[in-house]
């Protein structure tokens, strides 16, 4: 009899009707099989029984700003919309300590793991206000919890980088220190063009991939995406670009919204939507027919192959005031703002799952044989049923390892009487 580390047992798998077991040794599956009674294969050290639960690849956050996050008591401006959110957090973060930005980071990281995201990319601000405060918290958390999930560290000039002296060289340094990729918001910069094409040169220089804050308002002329498109060609960066929000997408007529999709397929640039932040920062001016001001990433991926996410983007801040981390909600409720039918189910799913893990380039993800361990146990009999009736998520495990349980909730429902 074949020994495992880890077997779970009776397991459903996303898109298919049977049961399975999937084996893991060393902290990768072994094998992933049709479900029988009686086991032919053995766990030497765990047995856990999905009695027929969906088994799920863990989920990826590409987005997440784990360093203002949970800053409800001390900046809770940002009546202003956009622009106020930036300054209520502005001012706040001349404040920020290692020691603060640690201790929300990590609540709003174990909120996620315990949803079941297994992956994940915080965006961190570098800038003369705040230094490298956030950003050394930020890799004290990295190491701390790789345990339960694997975090990439983007670190990004939030309000500007030509405009901003000192600030370019932050970012060197962070990146000298060992931040994993660069990002940037060229529409708060006095010169987005000479934002855009700075970043490009510093990451094809290093080496490093792009993830970009864009075009984030309603008027969809102008879009910067076009100037990203042609500096990912022309620096034949394909693959390696990805831009956030983008609400431009969501004004654009059919025509606009076909060039777009066009250009960022034929330059192999990502688009992830946000929707909570998206939905409450969008708009705000409107007293009837208020929009939602979401990109339509579904549309992008299924009609033009233009590879999507959706992710969190902020929790419990002027950007956005709410938020659990939990991705299974935000497909969710990307799927009821964006009217997606049970049918397109799957592919939302997707877009918290295997899309984002192809935008982080996550070369070892999936539920497949050779894959790293990392998955999710739903208390939900399908991936339709999971995205609509938003189950618990029973147990994650990492590299093969569980970093947590959560049984169902159950009714104690007290016996009839005369039985």
């Amino acid at each position: 009899m074949v020994q495992h580390d880890l077997i779970v047992r009776g397991a459903t798998l996303p898109g298919r009707t049977r049961r399975y077991d999937i084996a893991v040794t060393a902290g990768r599956i072994a094998s992933i099989t049709p479900h029988v009674t009686q086991p032919g294969i053995a766990a030497d050290r765990c047995v856990e029984e999905a009695e027929g639960r969906l088994v799920m690849p863990g989920f990826v956050d590409s987005h997440v700003h784990l360093d203002k996050s949970c800053l409800m008591g001390c900046a809770c401006g940002g009546v202003g919309g956009l622009k106020g959110a930036i300054a209520a957090v502005s001012a706040a973060k001349r404040g920020f300590t290692s020691e603060d930005v640690y201790a929300r980071g990590a609540r709003t990281l174990e909120k996620a793991i315990l949803k079941g995201t297994t992956h994940m990319r915080t965006h961190v601000e570098v800038d003369p206000r705040v230094g490298l405060v956030s950003f050394e918290a930020m890799l004290e958390l990295k190491r701390r919890y790789a345990f339960a999930i694997d975090l990439s560290v983007c670190v990004f000039p939030q309000e500007g980088l030509t405009n901003d002296p000192g600030t370019e060289a932050l970012l060197l340094r962070a990146l000298d220190a060992g931040a994993d990729l660069l990002g940037g918001c060229p529409y708060t910069d006095t010169d987005p063009q000479a934002q855009i094409e700075r970043l490009f040169a510093i990451a094809v220089e290093r080496d490093l991939d792009l993830d970009l804050h864009l075009d984030f308002d309603l008027d969809p002329h102008g879009a910067l995406l076009f100037d990203i498109c042609r500096q990912a060609t022309r620096h034949a960066w394909q693959g390696r670009v990805a831009i956030g929000h983008v609400t431009k997408l969501s004004a654009m007529d059919e025509d606009g919204f076909l060039r777009a999709a066009t250009a960022l397929a034929d330059a192999g640039v990502a688009v992830t939507a946000l929707p909570a932040t998206d939905l409450y920062l969008t708009g705000r001016d409107r007293r009837a027919d208020i929009p939602r001001g979401i990109a339509p990433v579904h549309r992008l991926f299924a009609e033009h192959g233009v590879l999507a996410s959706l992710a969190t983007n902020n929790v419990l801040n002027p950007f956005t005031p709410f938020g659990d981390g939990s991705l299974l909600r935000m497909a969710q409720l990307y799927a009821n703002a964006m009217h997606v039918r049970p049918e397109g189910f799957e592919l939302c799913l997707d877009l918290v799952t295997r899309l984002p893990a192809r935008l982080m380039r996550l070369e070892t993800y999936g539920l497949e044989v050779g894959a790293a361990a990392d998955f999710v146990i739903l208390d939900a009999p399908d991936a339709i049923s999971a995205l609509a009736e938003l189950p618990t998520v029973v147990a994650a495990y990492k590299r093969g390892r569980r970093t947590f349980r959560c049984d169902p909730a159950r009714l104690d429902a007290p016996p009839e009487e005369g039985l």
